[in-house]
């Protein structure tokens, strides 16, 4: 189908952008042909879309992603690896499992993301999920999956979400057993993180030792993939760069030494506020976490956001993510992460956008395909009633989505009121 989409306000994407009158996008398939103004254009052979008013914009990018995790407010820990044990080892709950995480990758895109990263699944899940939606067998985003990661024994997620490894050459295994299942990235689990901590003080202690980080790189690099890293320390942050990690995920307050390495390496921060902030945010009879790992958070969660800031200031590239599947942080909100990025580090409406869009797009080594309102690029939309540059709550109903094309009329996602009343709150 060729489709007008006349009588909107565009939002195009770019760093500076400002609403945009008379202006009319003309696609074909999945593809956007033309950015014009609505006189000057020939709509014969178009289908006619009337936003009547609406603001028009590129569909989120959400870089950090958990497929399996339901966001769900919970008040124990729970062994997670002895239930994911459970659940691979059954072809019947295998499939289950795959129809839970293509029901979550459905909510990503009906709350306005358009593409999501995934650091972290189980077994080839993700990877599966990515296929189905790109041959038209399912309802979902553009998918870049990371399926299992590498961990250590002890280590974030390990026996979970990721591969114990004992050595370098078995981080080494790992990798090439991972790329097996055709991912678009390896994650590598390099610290702790809020609950792993044994001591106040402590969050994000390193696991994983530089010669397996480096080996795990090297590998991960010779196969053409790129390496995404949990870091939730300093000491984290500088073992990850030297030895060879594309993007920090989460953070740490970086000292001079931290930013000459991300410049040396040419990585970029992906930033995570929406795990933290509860944790480190929330009154600890809502969280439930202990009087520990509300101290924690809190180091994390300012950790973060000096990350981000720094990075900003020194030219560094900052993405963003939503770390989706941990306690009170859903599918569906994404536009959370772009207004905390917004209210956190002091950045502009405009910026917050372009971040979560075009800037996402550019990291995630989809820039020529998504991410901006241009000619040739992929027909991934976000309508809304109101202007996001006035208010970034906009984002949080979307009146249309539009993904490689398809349109989705005033898509419905089922919401949890007690996670909506509690992050409110931060608003």
């Amino acid at each position: 189908m060729k489709y007008a989409y006349v009588n909107g306000i565009l939002l195009d994407g770019s760093a500076d952008m400002a609403a945009q009158e008379g202006k009319v996008i003309l696609t074909d398939g999945e593809k956007i042909t033309a950015v014009s103004d609505r006189d000057e254009t020939d709509l014969s052979g178009y289908t006619q879309i009337d936003l009547a008013g609406k603001y028009l914009m590129p569909g989120l990018i959400n870089l950090h992603v958990h497929l399996p995790g339901s966001g769900k407010p919970s008040s124990g820990k729970g062994d997670v690896a002895k239930l994911v044990k459970l659940v691979t080892s059954n072809p019947v709950t295998m499939l289950a499992v795959r129809k839970i995480c293509a029901g979550y990758a459905k909510q990503q895109l009906f709350s306005g993301v358009t593409t999501i990263r995934t650091v972290g699944g189980i077994t080839d899940v993700d990877s599966t999920i990515r296929d189905r939606i790109r041959e038209g067998k399912q309802v979902g985003p553009r998918i870049l999956a990371g399926n299992m990661a590498v961990s250590v024994p002890g280590g974030h997620m390990a026996g979970s979400l990721a591969y114990a490894a004992t050595s370098p050459q078995e981080a080494r295994d790992f990798v090439r057993k991972i790329a097996a299942g055709k991912p678009d990235l390896i994650k590598l689990m390099i610290t702790g993180g809020v609950l792993d901590a044994k001591a106040k003080g402590e969050p994000g202690a390193l696991k994983m030792q530089p010669e397996l980080v480096r080996a795990a790189c090297d590998e991960a690099h010779r196969l053409g993939l790129t390496v995404a890293a949990h870091v939730e320390s300093p000491e984290g942050v500088r073992v990850a760069l030297e030895n060879g990690v594309d993007t920090i995920e989460h953070g740490a307050k970086p000292d001079d030494e931290i930013i000459r390495l991300f410049r040396e390496r040419g990585a970029c921060h992906i930033a995570t506020f929406s795990p933290a902030l509860p944790y480190a945010l929330f009154d600890r009879s809502v969280s439930h976490a202990s009087e520990m790992e509300q101290y924690n958070g809190k180091i994390v969660f300012e950790g973060i956001i000096a990350c981000a800031v720094s990075c900003l200031e020194n030219g560094i590239p900052v993405g963003l993510g939503t770390d989706t599947g941990c306690p009170y942080i859903t599918h569906y909100d994404m536009w959370r992460e772009v207004f905390y990025f917004h209210k956190f580090c002091g950045v502009s409406n405009a910026f917050a956008l372009y971040t979560a869009t075009k800037r996402n797009a550019e990291l995630a080594h989809l820039g020529n395909i998504t991410g901006s309102i241009e000619e040739g690029k992929s027909a991934d939309f976000l309508i809304t009633e109101k202007n996001p540059l006035d208010d970034l709550q906009a984002l949080r109903t979307p009146a249309m989505v539009v993904a490689r094309g398809k349109i989705y009329n005033a898509p419905h996602v089922k919401k949890s009121p007690v996670v909506e009343q509690e992050l409110d709150k931060y608003l």
